[in-house]
C-alpha cells in the first residue's frame, strides 16, 4: 500500500464530453483556469489536452498549448505540467465493407516528430505516450494507432528533450511493448506508467484485472491508475491499496455523484477527502517532482 500518493488531474481530454457537461474546459483560458483550480484543490500534476475553441474538438495546435502552459506558469500555483502526445494517431476507416478510403474528417495521422512539436517547444516535465493501438467504441470505425516503431521514435526523442514520459497502458499486451522500450534504452528505468482501466475493448475496471496488470509491471515502476466513468472516485480509494498513485478529472468522468456534474477542482477535492480518510498523505507538486526525479526546464 502507498501511504503517500500524488494526484493527477486530467482536465479536458479530446472526446465529445463538452456536449455533456458545461464544466469541461474548452478555450486555452478555461483550460488554464481549470488547471489552476485543480492545483489549488490538491492536484500535484495537471494533464493537458487542448481543444479548438471553434469546433470544441481535440487539437494538436502548438499555439493553443503555448497559451495554456504560459498561463499556468504565470499563475500563483506551480503544478507539474503533463502534456499529452497522444494526438495524431486517430484512424477512422470508411466502414466494414469499404474500409478505404478513410474517413478524412475524423482521421488525424501524424509522424512521430510532428506529434511532439508542442513538447519540444514547451518542455513540460512530463508528456504521455500511448503504448499501443486499440479499437475505440462499439459502433465506431475509429482505431487509436500507435505502432511500435512510432512509439520507439517518440520515446527516443522525448528522452533527448529531457522530458519524463508517462506510459499510458490500456491492456496487458502493451506492457510487453513497455518492457521492450526499457530494454532498448529509450525509456529510463524506473518507468512511469499509467494503468488506464474501464475503456471499452481495453482492460476492464474490475480489481482482478487491475492486479493482473500490477503484477506484470517492470520492477521499480512508479505507477498511477484510474478508471473512466462512475468508477473514477472508487479508484481514488483503490489506487493506494495496490501501490498506485491517483488520477481524476473531466477527461475520464463528468460526475461527482449520480446526476451531479462535477468540476475538475471538485473531483480533486473529493479524491483528497477520500485519501485523507484512509490515512494516505497527498504529495505536493514539489514533493512529486522530487519523487519522480523530474527535470525542470527554464
Amino acid at each position: 500500500m502507498n501511504s503517500e500518493v500524488f494526484i493527477t488531474c486530467a482536465l479536458t481530454g479530446s472526446g465529445d464530453s463538452v456536449e455533456r457537461s458545461p464544466h469541461v474546459p474548452v478555450t486555452p483560458e478555461q483550460i488554464a483556469q481549470s488547471a489552476v483550480e485543480a492545483a489549488r484543490a490538491g492536484a500535484a500534476v495537471v494533464h493537458i489536452h487542448v481543444r479548438d475553441p471553434k469546433t470544441r474538438r481535440g487539437s494538436r495546435d502548438p499555439m493553443l498549448y503555448r497559451a495554456v502552459v504560459q498561463a499556468i506558469r504565470e499563475s500563483d500555483v506551480n503544478p507539474v505540467i503533463n502534456l499529452t502526445a497522444g494526438m495524431g494517431g486517430d484512424l477512422t476507416l470508411g466502414g466494414p465493407e469499404s474500409p478505404l478510403p478513410l474517413n478524412s474528417k475524423d482521421t488525424d495521422m501524424a509522424g512521430a516528430r510532428e506529434r511532439l512539436v508542442h513538447v519540444e517547444e514547451l518542455r513540460p516535465e512530463i508528456c504521455t505516450l500511448d503504448c499501443g493501438s486499440m479499437n475505440w467504441g462499439s459502433d465506431s470505425h475509429f482505431v487509436m494507432v500507435n505502432t511500435a516503431g512510432t512509439l520507439r521514435a517518440m520515446a527516443a526523442r522525448v528522452k533527448e528533450l529531457g522530458v519524463r514520459p508517462e506510459l499510458e497502458v490500456f491492456d496487458s499486451g502493451q506492457l510487453v511493448l513497455v518492457r521492450d522500450l526499457i530494454e532498448k534504452g529509450v525509456i529510463d528505468d524506473p518507468a512511469l506508467i499509467q494503468l488506464c482501466m474501464g475503456i471499452r475493448y481495453g482492460a476492464p475496471d474490475d480489481p482482478t484485472t487491475l492486479m493482473a496488470l500490477v503484477h506484470q509491471l517492470p520492477p521499480r515502476t512508479i505507477y498511477s491508475t484510474f478508471s473512466i466513468g462512475r468508477m473514477q472516485l472508487p479508484y481514488a480509494a483503490l489506487a493506494p491499496l495496490v501501490g498506485a498513485n491517483v488520477r481524476v478529472g473531466l477527461e475520464d468522468n463528468l460526475y461527482l455523484s449520480r446526476g451531479r456534474l462535477a468540476t475538475n477542482a471538485e473531483l480533486v477535492r473529493r479524491a483528497v477527502e477520500i485519501l485523507d480518510r484512509m490515512g494516505v498523505r497527498v504529495l505536493s507538486s514539489d514533493e512529486t517532482r522530487q519523487k519522480l526525479a523530474l527535470k525542470v526546464h527554464a
